[in-house]
């Protein structure tokens, strides 16, 4: 995506390999470098970004983050899910508790930054990849981009601050999302609250060099806006009359019930996916978006989604399961516990959200 730079600012950082630290004049420059693994986030890569954001935040040499991804293919790809399921299953729980609570404190730590982060979610950017990208200050997508909350793919919930993003997209949009992983190009990302800007690839060599040798008084937006380009519509927004009707039901299986009615075969295809997902993935994560749509912070949101996803990765099947089917065996037939909605407790919505971890998150 660009060559990395290591002046001034890198003189005297050290980190981790898969982490690159570097930058010039008062840009702070931190690169994800696991470009096999679409640089998915593990424990040492949460740790190496936490350290440096902390120092960084005392350092009156550096006044702006830029958080950028090795390789071609993408800023970030989400956790290191084999190694979450190789936790779970052997029973590690005190790893599980650490990992999540580090990578939340890292994401509320990019939100309420001092020191402006700019993240650049060039090509794919999931899972934990929106929770480090769709938090920043400014907000940048190129045309390669491709977004998304996937989580009940693997029988489990949208985490990282990602109900928060949900709750306040257009609409029923961030049900629409949320429960399907749909994946949304920079139009829809820009339209449905993920993104702030699109700026092309073919510019992004020269936007690093105006955020690096920038003069005052240019604020970091004012930069990005020099190569910022509209988005065509987005697909989203011409999809939102039945969204916006389908996912307003009260219900999973309401929902179900409106997108069968609908003309729109997207509507329909849409229908048969949420059929086959994990019936309490979606369930739970319906509530949890129209919960957190009444949240009044980032802080809350991620409050709640912890007690989620410890009450999936701890008393849950449907998790492992999803892992081992998308990520381990990938023979992409998991077996979900209840495997038909109609099957589902009545109370087990209820039960996922008086889950209360110990240690608490906050």
């Amino acid at each position: 995506m660009h060559a990395q730079r290591t002046e001034d600012v890198s003189a005297h950082d050290t980190a981790a390999d898969s982490v690159m630290v570097g930058g010039r004049g008062g840009l702070g420059h931190l690169t994800l470098n696991r470009p096999r693994a679409i640089n998915a986030l593990d424990l040492e890569m949460i740790r190496a970004l936490n350290v440096t954001l902390d120092r960084w935040e005392r350092d009156t040499d550096v006044d702006v983050v830029l958080l950028d991804g090795a390789g071609e293919r993408g800023f970030c790809a989400g956790g290191d899910v084999r190694a979450l399921h190789e936790m779970v299953t052997a029973g590690r729980v005190d790893e599980v508790h650490a990992f999540f609570r580090e990578e939340y404190a890292l994401d509320h730590r990019i939100a309420i930054s001092r020191k402006p982060v700019i993240a650049i979610a060039d090509g794919v950017c999931m899972g934990g990849g929106i929770g480090l990208a769709g938090h920043a200050a400014i907000r940048i997508v190129t045309e390669r981009s491709k977004l998304a909350m996937p989580e009940t793919r693997i029988g489990f919930t949208p985490d990282v601050g990602g109900s928060w993003l949900l709750g306040r997209a257009p609409g029923r949009l961030g049900e629409y999302l949320a429960l399907t992983g749909g994946t949304m190009d920079a139009a829809d990302a820009v339209y449905a609250g993920f993104a702030d800007h699109m700026v092309p690839t073919a510019h992004l060599e020269a936007l690093y060099e105006a955020l690096e040798n920038r003069a005052d008084p240019s604020s970091p937006t004012e930069l990005v806006l020099l190569f910022d380009e509209t988005p065509e519509r987005s697909r989203l927004e011409d999809a939102r009359e039945w969204v916006d009707d389908a996912f307003a039901a009260a219900d999973v299986s309401g929902i179900l019930d409106r997108l069968r009615a609908r003309p729109e075969p997207e509507a329909r295809e849409t229908a048969e996916l949420l059929a086959s997902s994990a019936p309490t993935a979606i369930a739970v994560t319906l509530e949890a978006v129209r919960r957190a749509r009444e949240l009044p912070s980032l802080r809350a949101a991620l409050a709640q989604e912890y007690g989620l996803i410890m009450w999936f990765a701890l008393t849950q099947p449907d998790l492992v399961e999803g892992i081992r089917a998308q990520v381990v065996d990938k023979d992409r037939s998991p077996s979900w516990s209840p495997a038909r909605l109609e099957d589902l407790p009545s109370e087990r919505v209820a039960e996922a959200f008086a889950y209360a971890p110990e240690p608490a998150l906050w």
